[in-house]
């Protein structure tokens, strides 16, 4: 009778330090990052912005996911990969939330959702990727719907953050779906007849509210405009990579420095789940297309 299988121990901080000192230059990145994220996080509470203190906290603990997931699935992250996400969350979360990026550069935003769009498609493309390369499983997608998968998952992960940032505007007063001010709606409500037929205002320079007016030189749209370019600029970089992410894989001979740049793999063979000890061929009706 076999043993069930033991849980996995707790990850210690030595594992971690060493997981992450692998590298020197990413360890120096790693560290600068981190100091200065620690530096920040002082000033905030000095300052007593205890929010921004947390959002230094969060960024702390994202810094250690590359390493606790190499280290719990036995996979590598390539150190470019590794080094991007370090970045990126800097970006995001120090830089454009506590430094105020998002507003002093209006393409910020655009910048790190068509980044996030590029990278969650090279994170899907690795999921299915590894599982193609495991044993445990009897299914073989051919590249052309492992392109398809790694879309779908990085324009899931785009829809599901815009669900997350309408959900914190709607129930806590946030403004994650920035603003945009605009100088023509076109809306069926504006219709005096009721017909469902929209009627457009053009040349909007000022608006009123409450006997109040704002200042801002148009109307202000609540959103909808920023959510469909963050989607648009997702689509941009998921699209991208699912294209280079097909022809390296239909082109297995030819080295693609840049997918192995962005794609985990497993460490070593040794670490490749299996079934039993027994090869799953690929099902029948598999082709390389």
């Amino acid at each position: 009778m076999e043993n069930d299988k033991k849980k996995p121990r707790p990850l210690r901080k030595k594992e971690l330090r060493e997981n992450i000192k692998k590298n020197k230059k990413l360890f120096i990145l790693y560290m600068v990052l981190r100091g200065l994220v620690i530096l920040v996080m002082v000033a905030q509470f000095l300052n007593k912005n205890y929010e921004n203190v947390f959002l230094c906290l969060l960024t702390l603990l994202l810094f250690c996911i590359p390493s606790v997931v190499e280290l719990r699935l036995s996979i590598d992250i390539p150190d470019v990969l590794e080094a991007i996400i370090y970045m990126f969350i800097f970006a995001a979360e120090i830089l454009g939330e506590i430094n105020k990026y998002y507003l002093i550069f209006p393409q910020w935003d655009t910048i790190l959702h068509t980044l996030n769009g590029f990278l969650a498609a090279a994170i899907g493309f690795s999921l299915v990727n590894l599982l193609n390369k495991s044993q445990r499983f009897t299914f073989q997608l051919s590249p052309v719907f492992l392109a398809v998968v790694a879309f779908c998952f990085s324009m899931t992960i785009g829809v599901v953050w815009e669900f997350f940032e309408y959900f914190m505007d709607m129930n806590f007063g946030l403004d994650m779906q920035k603003d945009t001010v605009v100088h023509a709606i076109s809306s069926v409500m504006l219709n005096p007849t009721g017909a469902n037929r929209p009627e457009a205002i053009r040349g909007i320079t000022s608006v009123v509210v409450n006997g109040q007016e704002l200042g801002l030189g148009g109307y202000l749209d609540i959103g909808l405009i920023d959510t469909m370019n963050d989607l648009l600029v997702n689509f941009v970089g998921a699209f991208t990579f699912s294209v280079i992410g097909y022809f390296s894989l239909k082109h297995k001979g030819k080295k693609n420095r840049l997918v192995e740049n962005l794609v985990p793999t497993w460490k070593d063979e040794e670490n490749v789940p299996e079934n039993d000890g027994k090869a799953q061929e690929p099902p029948d009706g598999y082709s390389g297309v």
